[in-house]
């Protein structure tokens, strides 16, 4: 049975479709069905109450449907809400799959069946839904039990995030895993220069505001068992561990770099762009044994070259002289 209550945003430039997609929708049991004839109308209307599920047109005036989608993923990020984004479209083929589904698209329908599979997918995006507002609901407050508690000062109390202290007892323990098993160990400052200046312009909510936004973005971007830190308030630490070498090399890392600085932060005083600049050490068993606080330092030491440059700065790792 469907959820009548589950909240759905139709945005269709044709009227016409907008009406007989909310005509078969409200035969189907759902009640909460809001229309927008446009993209910005859609966003003014997920601002004033977020969408459980999103069906647009992919080929809209002014901005299609891809380009909504990465507007509502910038406000699900800042309102720990999921959108299930719908496209609907005439287009045909795998590379149209593939190209929804890279910017970041749920599902999308063929408009030639929709007749066939627009209440299925919906229902489909029902529980699927149900089971994200969930989890968010869950990890949102596990993050604050986490910072209220800070874990005998292992946590930053901000962004919910393993603080330094928790990144140099890991990275002791990584530098030990590849002591007696082999691989390598790749460790990534992430520093924020302007971040500083921007606190002063805004204020300290801002200021917090943003540091939540670039935690959870990078929780996006890295893997499941790297180990990411908030060292102080303007910077991040990232551990992870790999085969060899070869898994270590600044494009291994690039969808952070750009993640980062080129995709800006919907914040309460606008969308605000960051600029980051990332400094890699990697190494091995080859050149162990290491300390923890001389590997950190060394990968600070690259951040102003980094900064400079606008790269990813990499250095591997030696014993000192």
């Amino acid at each position: 049975m469907p959820n009548p209550q589950l909240s759905i945003l139709v945005v269709d430039d044709a009227k016409f479709s907008s009406v007989m997609i909310g005509r078969v929708l409200s035969k189907a049991g759902y009640e909460d069905v809001r229309f927008a004839n446009s993209a910005s109308a859609a966003l003014e209307l997920i601002e004033q109450r977020p969408a459980n599920v999103l069906l647009a047109d992919w080929l809209m005036p002014e901005m299609d449907g891809l380009e909504l989608t990465a507007q509502v993923r910038q406000q699900d990020e800042m309102s720990d809400h999921y959108t299930y984004i719908i496209l609907l479209t005439g287009r045909d083929g795998q590379d149209v799959l593939s190209k929804a589904f890279d910017h970041g698209v749920d599902d999308f329908i063929g408009k030639s069946a929709m007749n066939d599979q627009l209440v299925p997918r919906v229902y489909a995006a029902d529980r699927l839904c149900g089971s994200l507002q969930r989890l968010i609901r869950e990890n949102r407050l596990l993050t604050e039990n986490i910072a209220r508690l800070e874990q005998r000062n292992l946590i930053d109390s901000v962004t919910g995030l393993g603080n330094a202290r928790y990144l140099h007892q890991r990275l002791g323990d990584s530098l030990r895993q590849i002591e007696s098993r082999g691989g390598a160990l790749c460790y990534l400052v992430i520093g924020l220069p302007e971040i500083h200046s921007q606190r002063e312009r805004y204020g300290e909510h801002f200021h917090q505001e943003l540091l939540r936004g670039v935690a959870r973005r990078l929780q996006q971007l890295v893997r499941p068992l790297d180990v990411l830190s908030c060292l102080d308030e303007g910077h991040f630490g990232l551990l992870t561990l790999v085969d060899d070498l070869r898994g270590c090399s600044p494009s291994s890392f690039k969808r952070l770099h750009d993640g980062l600085n080129l995709k800006a932060f919907k914040t309460s005083e606008g969308f605000i762009s960051i600029r980051a600049g990332i400094g890699l050490v990697s190494l091995d068993a080859s050149t162990l044994p290491a300390e923890p606080q001389t590997i950190t330092s060394r990968a600070e030491a690259l951040l102003p070259n980094a900064y400079a440059t606008g790269r990813i700065v990499p250095l591997r790792y030696t014993q000192p002289a």
